[in-house]
């Protein structure tokens, strides 16, 4: 996990080469690497943060900045008007979540610990708010196949998107009251990373630093996406349903693998379940709401093809998670799904 910190520099070659004029690729490349340790600096200082604030404040404050990096990259893509790559970078966070991320933990958790148990009931209770949120962000694509008014859609999905914010916040609740001091791991999901002795005024620091770089990072591999699609051959559709997500949550992946590994298969599961139903129940609405400020309406129109793999992706999940246990097959699985989506998705044609 250090060794991630190096990718820091990144930061100011991505810069200098934005304003030195060199190729699109070397900045989008340049700025998808630094935002890798920025996002974890991020999610360290937001950790010890909540630490200091108590359990359930704690819970709070991971739950909302849990995703702040991918926040941040899709409101730059919105800003600039892209909203077919936003789009398509949610369904990838939640492909990436339930598949990549807990395919991942599954199979290296299982090769070094064997049979990996952990607690039902929460399992139970994220993979069903899993499926209400997938129903939730599905009725807006389907229903505005019937309706030709494009302003009735764009209220559907602001209705829609006030639905899961207030399940969200419900969701919330529970889990805090759920929990006691000793165990909370549903809304604490950080327990992989490493503790620094920071003061709470130094933290808030970092984490504002930390989100201006992301900030910026974010803008310049934006700005470079059109270009770095048209040499490679790439769509923006792909490069937002893998490439993008991979970018900003690869440190949290990581910690779910890492505590796979340790054989803490619960608090795997909740950064990985976790992750998703955040992308899905808070990014995403707090998304459809902001894009009216930044005169860019974000609808909830996902494509069929989108709304397939994710369907694909909450039933074979749940289905490998309900039992209460795990090995490396099942991770095997998960993993094999997400690689067909992603050949899939990458074969394409340029405009769908």
């Amino acid at each position: 996990m250090r060794g991630l910190q190096l990718l820091l520099f990144f930061l100011p070659i991505a810069l200098l080469a934005h304003f030195a004029g060199i190729s699109e690729i070397f900045v989008f490349a340049a700025s998808a690497l630094a935002i890798i340790p920025l996002a974890k600096i991020l999610g360290e200082a937001t950790e010890v943060v909540a630490e200091k604030t108590g359990p359930r404040t704690g819970g709070l404050l991971n739950a909302t900045f849990g995703n702040a990096a991918e926040l941040i990259i899709t409101l730059a893509a919105i800003r600039a008007g892209q909203i077919q790559l936003v789009l398509a970078s949610i369904t990838g966070s939640i492909l990436g979540n339930l598949l990549l991320v807990l395919g991942f933990a599954m199979l290296f958790g299982g090769l070094k610990n064997g049979r990996q148990l952990f607690d039902r009931r929460q399992v139970d209770t994220d993979a069903t708010m899993t499926i209400l949120a997938l129903i939730a962000m599905s009725v807006p694509s389907l229903f505005s196949l019937y309706i030709p008014d494009t302003r009735l859609v764009e209220e559907m999905s602001l209705t829609s998107a006030g639905a899961m914010l207030i399940l969200y916040v419900l969701f919330i609740i529970y889990t805090l009251r759920s929990c006691s001091s000793e165990n909370c791991v549903a809304v604490t999901a950080r327990e992989a990373l490493p503790v620094h002795i920071w003061s709470m005024n130094k933290a808030l620091a970092i984490m504002g630093i930390s989100m201006i770089g992301i900030a910026l990072m974010s803008e310049l591999l934006v700005a470079s996406v059109e270009a770095v699609t048209a040499i490679l051959g790439l769509t923006p559709f792909f490069v937002g349903i893998i490439i993008v997500p991979i970018i900003g949550n690869v440190a949290e992946h990581l910690v779910a693998v890492q505590a796979a590994r340790q054989n803490k298969m619960d608090l795997s599961l909740s950064i990985s379940l976790g992750s998703s139903l955040q992308i899905a129940l808070f990014v995403t609405p707090v998304l459809v709401f902001v894009s009216l400020l930044l005169n860019s309406p974000l609808t909830l129109q996902f494509n069929l093809l989108e709304l397939i793999a994710l369907t694909a992706a909450s039933m074979i999940s749940a289905l490998v998670s309900l039992d209460g246990e795990s090995n490396w097959l099942e991770g095997a699985m998960l993993l094999a799904v997400y690689c067909i989506l992603g050949m899939a998705f990458f074969f394409l044609p340029l405009k769908l």
